[in-house]
């Protein structure tokens, strides 16, 4: 069976879900459920795994347990190879997992689908544009910038919190707004950002606004949360190719899962499927 040949399992060392505890718990779980963990690789302390050194180790599985963002750079560092991923939810939002395994499916839950043959390899469609793929999820323009608030906060620097969200807080108001021009999609004045959700249906937008004191308050504490959707917005539409670009003609600003980027003031973001095959457990992936 599948479930007894080894396995590779990837932690993230720097993230907070990622604790020694958790880790050893995962362990025990995967070791209960049949799987064998031949090697564990502490990232970013070590080098993500290639394609050559899985093939060259005889490993056909990589279980990878961190947030979103070092799953990106994890599975498109693995581009092309010929095994699979087992995506397990060891960050914080874990948007990727919830798209593969669905939005309930805890940890224990889906190790034990996968060692039950209770799962299928997929290649999902992602958020491409010139800087890089998005699984989980892309967003563009000034809103992007309370992404270094929440960075603060998950390192308790107080003094960054403070100035960070008096910059973060004027850019949502007055920065550059960024609109779809083509197609042309919502109000030509555009908005602070917007959301890029991948789905096997194409790219699904929500632009966000933030007018007057109660929505720039309201906005403000969703983009900080990271609860985008409990924020004023506007769905746009579901397009498999868009162009955005910022009304001033400065860089735009963006983060693909979860990891800040910049492309110049009019790109182009179009759907693409995942170069790698990752194992589904859910009918929504």
């Amino acid at each position: 069976m599948l479930k007894d040949k080894p396995i590779w399992l990837l932690v993230n060392t720097r993230s907070g879900s990622n604790s020694d505890a958790a880790v050893e718990a995962l362990e025990m779980h995967c070791l209960q459920q049949g799987f064998e963990i031949e090697r564990k690789i502490r990232f970013p302390d070590e080098e993500l795994p290639s394609a050559q050194d899985l093939d060259a180790a005889g490993v056909g599985r990589l279980a990878i347990f961190t947030g979103d963002g070092s799953l990106n750079a994890a599975i498109t560092n693995l581009s092309g190879w010929g095994g699979e991923v087992i995506v397990l939810p060891g960050g914080t939002m874990n948007l990727l997992c919830k798209r593969l395994h669905g939005p309930e499916a805890e940890l224990e839950t889906i190790v034990e689908r996968v060692a039950q043959g209770a799962s299928r390899p997929v290649r999902p469609l992602m958020a491409r544009c010139e800087a890089g793929d998005a699984l989980a999820g892309l967003l563009a323009g000034p809103g992007t910038s309370w992404a270094s608030v929440r960075e603060a906060m998950r390192d308790f620097d107080i003094p960054a919190m403070a100035e960070g969200t008096s910059e973060a807080w004027a850019k949502t108001i007055g920065g550059s707004m960024i609109r779809c021009c083509s197609p042309s999609l919502g109000r030509d004045e555009g908005y602070p950002l917007i959301e890029f959700t991948p789905s096997h249906r194409g790219l699904q937008l929500d632009a966000f606004h933030a007018e007057g004191a109660s929505e720039v308050l309201q906005q403000s504490l969703a983009l900080l949360r990271r609860s985008f959707r409990e924020g004023p917005h506007t769905r746009l539409g579901l397009v498999d190719e868009v162009t955005l670009e910022t009304r001033d003609g400065t860089p735009l600003k963006i983060l693909i899962d979860g990891e800040p980027a910049t492309l110049p003031a009019k790109a182009k973001f179009t759907v693409a499927p995942c170069e790698v095959d990752l194992l589904a457990t859910h009918y929504g992936f």
